[in-house]
Parts: C-alpha cells; sequence; structure tokens
C-alpha cells in the first residue's frame, strides 16, 4: 500500500443536516481528517463522489430520490476501490448483508458515532473493511440460514400491518391455503413461535422495516 500524504478526504451523505453538522464537528478536531464534501440525497451522494473522489464516504441507509445500498452500488460500479462506511440507526444483520453485496466495507451506527467514527474512517482509509463485533457476529450467525422468499416477505410486511390471513390473501391475489402455508414457513426459517414472534424477528434483523 502506497504511503498516504496529506489528510483522508472524507464525504458525508445524509439527510438530516444535524447528523451531518455532528460529523463535521467530529471531523473537525482530527489534524489527519478532512471534510471535503456533504450531500443530502443518494443522487447527489453518486455525483459528489463522481467529481471529489474521496478517500472514504459515509452513507445513510435510508435516503430520498435513492437510498444508500443502491447509491453505494452505483458508485462502486463506476469506482470499484471506493471505501464507503454505511450510516444507519438500525442494527440488523440483513441490512449489513445487502451493504456487503452493495459494495460496502464499513458499517456506522449511529448511536456510536462519537466513539466509532474516527476509527472507522482512519480503518477504511488503510483499505480495511471496518464492521463492528456484534454486527459481525450477527452476520456471521445467520449466514447459513435458510433466507425467506420474495413472496415470504410480502406476505410479512402484510402481518406487520396487522392484516389476517384472509386480506392478505385478496391482496395478493392468492389463497388462504397458499398465505397459511407461506405463514408457516417464514415462521420456521426465522425459528419464531408465532406470526408476531416472527415480525420481531424480522425487524431486529433488518428484513422489514416499518417506514
Amino acid at each position: 500500500m502506497q504511503q498516504r500524504h496529506g489528510p483522508i478526504r472524507v464525504l458525508i451523505a445524509d439527510d438530516h443536516p444535524l447528523l451531518r453538522e455532528g460529523i463535521a464537528a467530529v471531523i473537525a478536531g482530527q489534524p489527519d481528517i478532512e471534510l471535503i464534501g456533504e450531500a443530502s440525497n443518494g443522487v447527489e451522494a453518486v455525483d459528489r463522489y463522481r467529481h471529489l473522489q474521496p478517500d472514504v464516504t459515509l452513507m445513510d441507509l435510508q435516503m430520498p430520490e435513492l437510498d444508500g445500498i443502491a447509491a453505494i452500488r452505483a458508485i462502486r460500479d463506476e469506482f470499484p476501490a471506493a471505501r464507503i462506511a454505511i450510516l444507519t440507526t438500525y442494527q440488523g444483520d440483513v441490512r449489513v448483508l445487502h451493504a456487503i453485496q452493495a459494495g460496502a466495507t464499513g458499517y456506522l451506527l449511529k448511536s456510536t458515532l462519537r466513539k466509532s467514527l474516527v476509527e472507522t474512517i482512519r480503518t477504511l482509509a488503510q483499505g480495511k473493511p471496518h464492521f463492528p463485533a456484534e454486527i459481525a457476529a450477527d452476520l456471521a450467525c445467520h449466514l447459513g440460514a435458510e433466507p425467506l422468499s420474495r413472496r415470504e416477505v410480502e406476505v410479512l410486511r402484510c402481518i406487520a400491518q396487522g392484516q389476517s390471513n384472509k386480506a392478505i390473501a385478496r391482496q395478493l391475489g392468492l389463497t388462504e391455503e397458499t398465505i397459511k402455508a407461506h405463514v408457516k414457513n417464514l415462521i420456521a426459517k426465522l425459528d419464531a413461535s408465532n406470526r408476531t414472534h416472527a415480525v420481531a424477528i424480522a425487524l431486529r434483523r433488518g428484513i422489514i422495516d416499518m417506514a
């Protein structure tokens, strides 16, 4: 690896101005890190990256116009060596997996920014990945589990909205017996005790959200 000359150049992409200001304040206190740009949505993030080509990018998971996962994928398609950490309020192994598949090399929980931000930036700038131990453990724990099908996720979202099997069948254009089979399968795959428990597990792991 080539020796670095000058500070680590950082781009922040997040639709919350206060969070960007908070990150900027932390970075301002580090002589070896420089904030060179900000973006408030995914489209802007891709454009800013293209023009600035930072050493490290901090990318919010949920943004308007283009979400973080899609923005990471777009950047990595054009710049395969991009070093990008996902910023999120939610700890879920499925979201981590999607981020890694898109090309993320780091994962930062917004609740631990003050403790982890600088370390993550420096680690990524060295070309190394950075994932918190608890995130890596969750990911390893579930990697061998059978994934839910797209239809099972649709059914799970309907359950989370409080719909009955009959209502779900009507909405998805399926028979009630088919919905019952999907519910049985997704409960088994998630190792849940019932429908409500399945929803709770899915929310925790990031399989579905309530947005």
